[in-house]
């Protein structure tokens, strides 16, 4: 597999391309619109041709790059069902299994961030998103975020795959590129040492976050794939 993190320094926002090293197919996951040049540019370098864009939830914090790359390379865009983004191409399910040349991608829903969140399964590793962070969760407060729901996701969908999953999530603010599921589990602030439903409620409803700097020019771009609605 060929792999890369890719780091968006304005919103703090990791995307992902993966692509299979015998068909030379590839996926973006969570694609930023002002990288495009980078994505284009690495994906030439890599012989390698871009055949899906894959979200994990409908951003607030920045504009997705799927609709152009889209426009631009052919692309089709990938979200869950109860995103929000009817312009997507595929609207996937809890289950779904996506396949890029011979890489093997598992979607589970994991809301609770927003109502439409994804995380991406492979054999060794997680794509989280906005659900669970490195030593920590996505915010919970707007966009049909529910804390409850979020606990319920990342217990029961996240820390029940393999202690050795590596974890990468959407976002870092503090130079952390990777976790694992065992340490997330083990020191995770908000969900680490068997904290208990009600108290990472509790400790959700105590947060005071400030309102999204981006949410409301990113929000209804993103619910049009990145780009202006017919």
């Amino acid at each position: 597999m060929i792999f890369r993190q890719l780091f968006e320094t304005e919103t703090s926002t990791y995307s992902y391309l993966l692509g299979c090293e015998r068909s030379r197919r590839a996926c973006l996951i969570d694609p930023v619109a002002s990288e495009l040049p980078i994505y284009i540019d690495l994906l030439q370098s890599l012989n390698l041709q871009l055949i899906y864009t894959f979200e994990t939830h409908v951003h607030a914090d920045h504009i997705t790059g799927a609709g152009l790359l889209r426009e631009k390379l052919g692309s089709k865009s990938v979200v869950h069902r109860d995103a929000g983004a009817l312009c997507a191409d595929l609207l996937v399910t809890d289950g779904v299994l996506l396949q890029v040349g011979d890489l093997d991608i598992q979607v589970r829903h994991t809301p609770g961030h927003t109502g439409g969140c994804v995380s991406y399964v492979m054999a060794d590793r997680v794509f989280t998103g906005d659900a669970l962070l490195i030593g920590g969760s996505g915010r919970t407060d707007f966009q049909q975020g529910d804390a409850g729901q979020l606990y319920d996701s990342i217990t029961g969908k996240l820390f029940t795959l393999p202690p050795d999953t590596l974890v990468y999530p959407g976002h870092d603010y503090q130079g952390n590129t990777v976790s694992t599921i065992k340490q997330e589990m083990a020191k995770n602030t908000r969900l680490g040492q068997g904290r208990t439903r009600d108290e990472f409620i509790g400790i959700m409803s105590e947060l005071k976050l400030a309102y999204p700097k981006f949410i409301d020019q990113a929000l209804p771009a993103n619910q049009s794939c990145g780009t202006p609605a017919e």
